[in-house]
């Protein structure tokens, strides 16, 4: 994906702020509680933070939050939903935080679509010596074959590198580094993978998949196919065609600590 492109997919969630908030699933405590184990404190920055899905998390589990997201439809559902949280405009390139401010930097969902030659030496800054930074994926279990089959009719643009298993390895091993040959701020990365599921009806799986990034920027009528295909092949599989299931999930996380 080339720059225009990345920054056509990264702004195109505002206008499905209210989907996004409402079918986008949470994230495994168990995996949260991973990413924040080495942080020397509990002060934590959400960086774009969308909605609020890992901010909520990060709240009921005691962490003390503030929260910075550029989209400001995102933002406006995020202080809807947790008004006590001090929720920012900005994003990883220019965050609006002092110098050494928190223990952790998390990021849910959202890494990918930083410009990390810009956004590693912000993110550094913000950071304490010894300091977290963490990205947070949930990915579809395509171990399970109705969720493979899913994936496959789906598409890339639907079911993409970063949302099976095996694939979000290899695609976020090294998010962290910037791809301009800056020298990296941070150490060795390490990555974990920690059971989750969401309760889905077909309906609402469809409108989960209907707020990605590949699917928002499809034109009108592909996105209609795209959509339609998905739902014809939920209503024929046994697990998914009648009322609620759990979608076999996985939140996977890069973590790496600030040199």
């Amino acid at each position: 994906m080339d720059q225009d492109e990345r920054l056509l997919h990264a702004s195109s969630f505002g206008a499905a702020a209210v989907a996004y908030a409402e079918h986008r699933p949470d994230y495994a405590q168990a995996a949260v509680r991973w990413a924040l184990r080495p942080a020397p404190g509990q002060r934590v920055l959400d960086l774009g933070a969308g909605t609020g899905k890992l901010t909520a998390t990060l709240v009921a589990l005691g962490a003390e939050v503030v929260a910075v997201e550029p989209d400001p439809a995102m933002l406006t559902e995020l202080r809807r939903s947790l008004p006590a949280v001090r929720a920012l405009p900005g994003n990883a390139e220019a965050i609006p935080l002092p110098d050494a401010s928190v223990d952790a930097v998390l990021a849910g969902n959202a890494m990918h679509w930083f410009d990390m030659a810009a956004a590693g030496p912000e993110i550094a800054r913000v950071l304490v010596p010894g300091g977290v930074l963490a990205g947070l994926w949930n990915v579809m279990d395509d171990r399970v074959a109705w969720v493979s089959g899913l994936a496959r009719v789906g598409g890339s643009a639907a079911v993409g590198p970063r949302d099976t298993p095996a694939s979000w390895r290899a695609e976020t091993a090294d998010m962290h580094l910037p791809r301009t040959g800056v020298a990296a701020r941070f150490g060795s990365p390490e990555q974990a993978g920690f059971p989750h599921g969401q309760r889905r009806t077909a309906d609402s799986l469809v409108a989960t998949i209907a707020t990605r990034a590949g699917v928002l920027v499809m034109r009108e009528q592909e996105q209609a196919t795209t959509l339609s295909r998905i739902r014809a092949f939920l209503a024929s599989r046994p697990e998914t065609a009648h009322g609620e299931f759990t979608l076999p999930m996985l939140t996977g996380v890069l973590r790496v600590r600030r040199l």
